[in-house]
């Protein structure tokens, strides 16, 4: 029994090593796309739903206003709580930008069980343009950013663009943990699923989608009882027979965790939202974590040397992914010493999502059904 235990840990710590290197090249060829080339300028709505006013968010606001692009920018925020304090944040940028460039919706009206799409829909009557572009509260951008979706968006056949993303610490060392599991797990197996064309996805880091085809998929309203709003959405245009870009750069996700249990209870919810819409591929990413295998391989095999040169070689492999990482927008230092502790712990959270319970967001808690729609508890 326990040479087959040996061997099966063996095996994946061995195949997870060829992944993570996989994945590392794959990581240093997007740091090396081309950008698209922006055709005519086009009037462009941002789309900026809040909730409380989370650290960093005026900072993360005013890169989205710091745009350097030809057309109207229309940056419109959204709150459903009057005393919601992020309305201070709005109302401070409003008046050191007192050109119009941002503008506040607060509205209570609910619809559906996904808090975010209830208050896009109360921001989207205010849009302007043809061209509209959603993305959370907790991201931040270059000022070229707008450009270059837009510039994406004017690609054939693209019916919606989305941006991967890297980890951004805005606080101390349970920050830093959180902004390495992005780094160093999540956006290189996007890489790895879009390669083999085993993941099709679509970020709430930026949607960006015409009118026509917003319309054409149903609109905001189709996803008020959606948990995984963005990638319902993503895969809606592909069903219309559209693309959906990921468009050649990153942008930056902030992270301000300041305990363990802030940083749990995120990427529980992140971990079986993802379980939730793909099971299989999400089973198949056990690969994604070869370190705790061949650490439990060691003691298995009675520490001997190959077990031992395994171990060591896993964790050059892991440590390589970082590296490539370093390379993209968006994010800091890849916190590369944190990569042995952040293996074993996404592994944990890889675990503990399979076990059933409800999933905590800003706050609130969801239950969620079997086809992935979400009610409050």
């Amino acid at each position: 029994m326990t040479s087959c235990l040996w061997l099966v840990c063996t095996l994946v710590a061995v195949i997870g090593s060829v992944y993570a290197l996989l994945a590392a090249l794959l990581v240093a060829r997007f740091a090396s796309s081309p950008k698209s080339i922006l055709g005519r300028g086009e009037n462009v709505s941002l789309i900026k739903p809040l909730y409380g006013a989370e650290p960093g968010l005026g900072a993360s606001l005013e890169t989205f206003i710091r745009q350097d692009y030809p057309a109207d920018i229309q940056m419109i925020c959204g709150v459903q709580d009057p005393a919601d304090p992020a309305i201070a944040v709005v109302r401070n940028l409003e008046e050191r930008f007192s050109s119009g460039k941002i503008e506040l919706v607060a509205s209570a009206r609910k619809a559906g069980g996904n808090p975010k799409i209830a208050n896009v829909l109360n921001i989207f009557p205010r849009a302007q343009h043809d061209v509209l572009i959603l993305s959370d509260s907790d991201m931040r951008v270059e000022p070229q950013y707008v450009r270059d979706v837009v510039a994406t968006l004017q690609q054939p056949e693209v019916g919606l663009v989305t941006c991967l993303y890297r980890g951004c610490a805005i606080g101390g060392f349970w920050s830093r943990l959180a902004a390495a599991a992005v780094d160093q797990h999540f956006l290189p197996s996007v890489l790895v699923g879009v390669q083999f064309g085993l993941a099709k996805p679509c970020f709430g880091s930026t949607i960006a989608i015409r009118r026509s085809t917003l319309a054409a998929i149903g609109g905001y309203e189709a996803f008020a009882d959606t948990l995984a709003d963005d990638y319902a959405m993503g895969d809606a245009v592909r069903k219309k027979g559209l693309k959906v870009a990921i468009a050649p750069f990153t942008v930056g996700h902030t992270f301000s965790e300041n305990t363990f249990g802030e940083l749990l209870a995120h990427e529980l919810r992140w971990a079986r939202t993802i379980r939730l819409v793909d099971g299989a591929g999400y089973a198949g990413s056990v690969i994604t974590h070869p370190l705790p295998f061949a650490l439990a391989a060691l003691p298995l095999s009675g520490f001997n040397a190959i077990a031992w040169m395994i171990l060591l070689g896993t964790l050059a492999c892991r440590l390589f992914v970082p590296l490539q990482v370093e390379r993209l927008p968006g994010g800091g230092k890849s916190s590369i010493l944190l990569t042995p502790l952040r293996d074993m712990l996404s592994f944990a959270i890889f675990v503990a999502s399979y076990v059933p319970g409800a999933v905590s967001w800003r706050g609130r808690r969801y239950s969620v059904g079997a086809d992935g729609t979400v009610r409050p508890i």
